[in-house]
């Protein structure tokens, strides 16, 4: 198929940042694009061919606009996958596919796949109510600490909480979650594989994610990872593991552990362009969207090897700033060598809202590492 300068149409399910980011590239091989969100402020709104208003989770509305495209995928992973699976069976081709998402979409299935299939990962237990949970700590079913998560509907550190006494359990979302073991880990790492429909299949160098402490957001991440080639020969054997089990197509990254006796855990996956991925435009010979454009639409997949170390920079809103954004000295770090930021579009910035990130690229990674805490330093995200 043509998908070049063409009729072929390409869905995109969800406007935000990854989809923004992944339209840059779209437009650079002239394909055309429909993009679905609910806010009319989306990011990808200003660079799409086509944007529709709707619901991502409702049915009617996902499978109306799936039913004009040629093909699908996905920036988010809260969408309706029954509609996906009607789009299926009218010969539309979705990526990552329904069967796919229906697994990652709930973590305790996600967990419950990862045991099935024999892929290391922490001990946890599911339940269907919070109040469950006292329960199970009173009758020494569960061990105080543990970390809490949301089956359903989390993200950026949203509906995830580490539970250290039972008054930690107050005001914990009710409904379906898992209570997962505490690993005392000395890294949290990240591999992003490619898989197109032909079966090629690359991963991208480890990279290693440095966490902020109260948003449990990333703030940094550094490539490559600063740990021992055969600590990082045994992620990516894992991590291609994992995207086996799941036959994915397009793009899937594996969040995982490294533990104090070097073993690796899977901790869970997104199957999309990912945070971990962002320093792949600046560093990368292949981008993490390019790769999931080739992925989707079943081209080669490119180089995944970095050019120069990247560390990237996530930018949040500052705490105590509502309101319409402003970035603080951005002049100061577009001065500064090898740095380049991306600014996502969000008109109205709130406290860890992800505003943006920076790419921080240099031939000397701790050189990149310490440029990155600079910039850290000193852009700010705040309001007017």
């Amino acid at each position: 198929m043509n998908y070049f300068s063409s009729d072929f149409k390409l869905g995109i399910l969800g406007g935000g940042q990854l989809g923004k980011m992944m339209l840059n590239d779209t437009r650079k091989f002239d394909i055309y694009t429909c993009v679905l969100d609910p806010s009319d402020d989306a990011p990808c709104k200003i660079a799409c061919n086509e944007f529709t208003k709707g619901d991502l989770m409702d049915y009617d509305t996902v499978v109306n606009f799936g039913k004009k495209v040629d093909a699908l995928t996905i920036e988010i992973e809260n969408v309706n996958v029954d509609a996906l699976e009607t789009l299926e069976k009218e010969g539309i081709k979705v990526y990552p596919s329904s069967k796919t998402l229906r697994t990652i979409q709930n973590k305790a299935t996600q967990k419950l796949f990862y045991v099935d299939h024999g892929i290391p990962t922490a001990d946890f237990v599911r339940f269907a109510y919070v109040s469950e949970i006292e329960d199970a700590i009173d009758n020494g079913g569960l061990h105080l600490p543990f970390v809490w998560k949301a089956a359903q509907f989390g993200y950026d550190g949203n509906g995830v909480k580490v539970v250290r006494t039972k008054e930690d359990l107050k005001n914990l979302k009710d409904g379906e979650c898992i209570a997962e073991t505490m690993i005392p880990f000395k890294n949290e790492l990240a591999v992003i594989v490619c898989r197109n429909a032909k079966g090629e299949v690359k991963t991208y160098p480890v990279v290693e994610m440095e966490f902020h402490p109260e948003a449990n957001q990333v703030e940094y991440v550094i490539c490559p990872a600063r740990i021992d080639s055969k600590v990082a020969m045994k992620a990516q054997e894992i991590a291609l593991n994992v995207s086996k089990a799941f036959n994915h197509v397009g793009l899937l990254a594996v969040e995982m552990f490294q533990t104090q006796t070097d073993e690796i855990l899977v901790n869970e996956v997104a199957p999309r362009p990912h945070n971990s991925g962002h320093h792949t435009i600046e560093s990368s010979y292949t981008s993490q969207f390019e790769q999931h454009l080739r992925c989707v639409l079943n081209l080669p997949l490119g180089k995944t090897g970095n050019k120069v170390a990247g560390v990237m920079v996530n930018l949040v809103g500052a705490e105590g700033y509502n309101g319409n954004v402003m970035y603080k000295n951005i002049e100061q770090i577009m001065g500064m060598e090898g740095v380049t930021p991306h600014i996502y579009g969000k008109k109205q910035t709130r406290p860890f809202r992800k505003m943006g990130h920076v790419t921080i690229v240099n031939e000397d990674l701790n050189e990149a590492r310490s440029i990155a805490e600079q910039v850290k330093r000193r852009i700010k995200v705040v309001s007017e």
